[in-house]
């Protein structure tokens, strides 16, 4: 359908790099920390335990707020609500840099999950309204590269800022945070003034465009409730066995993607590389990796309407690189396992977003991806916490990685075993 294309192509230039700028100052301020560990391990007395679990507890105020935060999105809209939320954690961000102890750092890393709780889950609800599911899977790979090029920019600039920020009697580390923490106010403004709440609101769309997007969308959803297999009210959505599956793979996900991001620099570091600037810069390359082979992998699964079994496959490659990375001992070795890993995680998660919307429908979406999203980013709490524990107790994190190798292959098995979790085909195909 080629008038369709066009209008998803205007679509996506108008509202997806608004949506990526925020996602890739969100991820950098949520993950910065594994960079500020560097130092601040010396300079508060944060072990490898310790951090971990400061790390961890931001998913546990990310769980507490995510459904209400997008319950609240359904009713006043995205612009105000996203707009809010950046302003929030913009400011919580940066003050970490004023942590001074170890609850303190816990206590900040809390109120950044509970601040971000919104964003995430809030931005794939938003898509449903705007993209129908038959090519949902690129749209979202397009947004979700804003993690690895988080990595690909946030990396180098992290380890610069490292390396020379000594102004104003703060530490390097201190202005880290602040630094990284400030664009969410301007990003904050964008939203309020350019993101439109629905296609209803979009002035550069004519009526007839509108029309169109609507007739699809509404088709979709009438094919959706006609299975008979969605939930379609937000009390439903507890009771769905199939929500709960989805629940548990995108823990697992969260498992594979915080096992790594978390950890990556002090991987980096442990594989012989020691100074910040060239770790940093060194990051980079497994999320370029990853950039490549999630937008391949969303392209050719929407190009064969087929999630479960793609999802499965990225899957697979993210645990032979969690398996290799605990055998790895020399540097270029590490490093491409390292780029398997980012690869793997990210292609599945890309697809695997491609799935919840045609399970839920009506208000159930909006509680529906927020209780995915929750749940499943409780494993970016157990994820850190676990491998800082063995890290801990073995002086090393092989035995951390194999771990996470073994979550990812699980998951890998429980998509090919789950032939139910596979989206129908709608209208609207792209």
């Amino acid at each position: 359908m080629p008038a369709m294309s066009s209008i998803y192509c205007r679509l996506s230039i108008r509202i997806l790099p608004i949506l990526f700028c925020c996602y890739l100052v969100n991820y950098i301020d949520r993950v910065n920390v594994s960079f500020a560990q560097l130092r601040i391990s010396s300079s508060l007395g944060i072990g490898p335990a310790a951090y971990g679990f400061g790390a961890g507890l931001f998913f546990i105020g990310y769980f507490f707020l995510q459904v209400p935060s997008n319950l609240l999105l359904h009713r006043i809209g995205a612009r105000k609500c996203i707009s809010l939320i950046m302003v929030v954690w913009g400011a919580v961000s940066a003050s970490t840099a004023f942590v001074q102890n170890e609850w303190q750092f816990y206590v900040v890393r809390f109120l950044l999950g509970a601040s971000e709780a919104g964003f995430f889950p809030g931005v794939i609800l938003y898509l449903t309204w705007w993209y129908p599911s038959s090519v949902r899977a690129r749209v979202l790979a397009v947004f979700l590269t804003a993690i690895p090029v988080a990595g690909l920019l946030g990396g180098p600039l992290s380890g610069w800022i490292l390396e020379s920020a000594h102004w104003g009697g703060l530490a390097d580390w201190q202005w880290l945070f602040v630094i990284e923490g400030l664009p969410c106010l301007f990003m904050a403004l964008w939203v309020f003034r350019c993101l439109p709440d629905q296609p209803g609101d979009a002035r550069w769309l004519v009526e007839a465009d509108r029309r169109k997007l609507a007739a699809i969308l509404q088709e979709e959803s009438r094919q959706r409730d006609a299975t008979g297999s969605a939930a379609t009210s937000a009390a439903k959505v507890f009771r769905h066995p199939l929500v709960w599956k989805l629940c548990l793979l995108y823990f697992c996900t969260m498992m594979g993607l915080y096992g790594l991001t978390f950890w990556l620099p002090q991987t980096i570091k442990a594989l012989g590389w020691t100074d910040a600037l060239e770790i940093g810069l060194l990051s980079a390359v497994p999320w370029l990796s990853a950039v490549v082979f999630m937008l391949v992998l969303g392209a050719r699964s929407d190009r064969k309407q087929e999630r479960r079994l793609h999802a499965s496959f990225a899957a697979v490659i993210g645990a032979i690189g969690f398996g290799l990375c605990g055998f790895a001992h020399s540097g270029t070795f590490g490093l491409a396992a390292l780029c398997l890993i980012a690869s793997g995680v990210m292609g599945m998660m890309a697809v695997q977003w491609s799935m919840p919307s045609n399970l839920l429908g009506g208000s159930a979406a909006a509680a529906g991806i927020a209780l995915v999203t929750s749940f499943g980013h409780l494993g970016g709490f157990v994820s850190p916490t676990l491998i800082g524990q063995i890290t801990k107790a073995t002086g090393n994190q092989t035995w951390g990685l194999f771990m996470t190798a073994a979550i990812l292959l699980f998951a890998a098995i429980l998509l090919g075993c789950s032939p139910s979790l596979e989206p129908r085909r709608t209208a609207g195909n792209g």
